[in-house]
């Protein structure tokens, strides 16, 4: 083809100004202009302005080794809502699961114990065994998280563990009295929040390993923490039953409050769950039904953002793909939705349990996957559904 013979940049430009269908369907004129539109430069633009590709807003590419036009043909399925409903697994009693993907690896608690599943090379689906067990808590894990070298538990029994990845190497601490509810861990140190209305700080790096360094009294439950990318504060989300803002930064090095969050908080607001999208901007949700966009650089005393969850139900988790798309879970019946920063309404929801009313206590995602554990099961949706927008 004639058009195919001009100059790279030239070309670039000119197939800026199509969409994906047209650019699909040119790209079948002949083998050399399928060779060219297959590029990722040519689909960098479309990625970046549609949710989940795996672009970030700082240009970051998640995930290089799958095409830009493979995840933005799977991104319109996400868009529209097509996707494969399984079942991964089933348990006989109720529990508070967490969940965590980790590349191709699945974090999930169960009880008192962490289980690790290698995801299938042809899809979402689990291996049948899992590959590594962490254990050593007494009473359920609240919450987890995963550093490059460690995982890091909390549990009911008060305990905070901290388990070699590579190895059956663990330490514990025994640091609060009472449950201990959220953890977070960046850049050599770990935050926990409890029951028993403090935070602490804790070494995480080999020459003061174990040492609490810093106890901060809450004045009420914490629910949810999160270290700041910066590393220079985090945030306690609390169950707002004290006159206490339930949404704090404070300072990681001195634990100085540096600020408060929103003024306008109903009493029994808690904060669940808090997402740093930057040093600057995070995501908040809980128990008043709303999501909130917040970005320091503007005004701490007012989120940018917020959305609603139209059934008026509690939000228990919620995860971004650092770009515009959030996926929430609520407390009725297993609703999943997924939310563009640039629109006010749900773009879509899925009901997972029609027919039973359990939470979504944890969610994930990646470019062709969502996991969402339930009281009693763990659910995939598949986003890979052929469409014919890309025939």
């Amino acid at each position: 083809m004639f058009l195919f013979q001009l100059p790279e940049d030239v070309l670039f430009l000119v197939l800026s100004y199509l969409d994906p269908r047209s650019l699909c369907r040119l790209s079948q004129a002949c083998k050399r202009s399928y060779m060219f539109i297959s590029r990722d430069a040519v689909w960098r633009k479309i990625a970046k302005d549609i949710i989940n590709t795996g672009l970030t807003r700082q240009g970051i590419d998640l995930c290089p080794s799958i095409p830009l036009k493979d995840r933005v043909r799977v991104s319109h399925n996400w868009i529209h809502g097509v996707c494969r409903k399984e079942v991964l697994l089933k348990w006989r009693i109720n529990l508070l699961p967490w969940i965590q993907l980790d590349c191709d690896v699945l974090y999930l608690s169960q009880a008192a114990n962490i289980s690790a599943y290698h995801l299938r090379a042809d899809g979402g689906k689990l291996q049948n065994s899992r590959v590594a067990l962490f254990s050593g808590h007494q009473e359920d894990v609240c919450r987890f998280t995963l550093t490059d070298t460690h995982l890091i538990s909390a549990g009911g029994d008060g305990k905070i563990i901290v388990h070699d990845r590579g190895s059956d190497y663990s330490v514990e601490y025994y640091g609060h009295n009472q449950e201990v509810n959220c953890i977070d861990s960046k850049g050599g140190v770990i935050v926990s929040g409890s029951r028993d209305k403090t935070a602490k700080i804790w070494a995480l790096t080999p020459d003061r390993f174990g040492q609490c360094l810093h106890t901060i009294p809450t004045y009420d439950r914490v629910w949810s923490v999160a270290i700041s990318p910066s590393l220079c504060n985090f945030v306690t989300g609390t169950a707002c039953c004290e006159n206490f803002a339930p949404l704090r930064i404070w300072d990681t090095e001195r634990c100085h409050l540096v600020s408060c969050l929103g003024t306008e908080f109903r009493r029994g607001a808690g904060v669940l769950d808090i997402v740093y999208e930057s040093p600057f901007q995070l995501l908040t949700c809980g128990y008043d039904t709303f999501i909130r966009y917040w970005d320091l650089r503007v005004c701490s005393r007012k989120c940018v953002m917020e959305w609603e969850e139209p059934h008026d139900s509690a939000l228990y988790c919620i995860k971004t793909d650092k770009n515009h798309m959030i996926a929430s879970g609520s407390s009725y019946y297993g609703v999943v939705r997924l939310w563009d920063k640039r629109k006010t309404r749900c773009l879509q929801m899925f009901q997972l349990a029609p027919t039973t009313s359990s939470p979504v206590y944890s969610l994930c995602f990646n470019t062709t996957h969502l996991y969402a554990a339930l009281a009693s099961v763990l659910y995939s949706l598949d986003f890979r559904t052929f469409q014919a927008l890309f025939k």
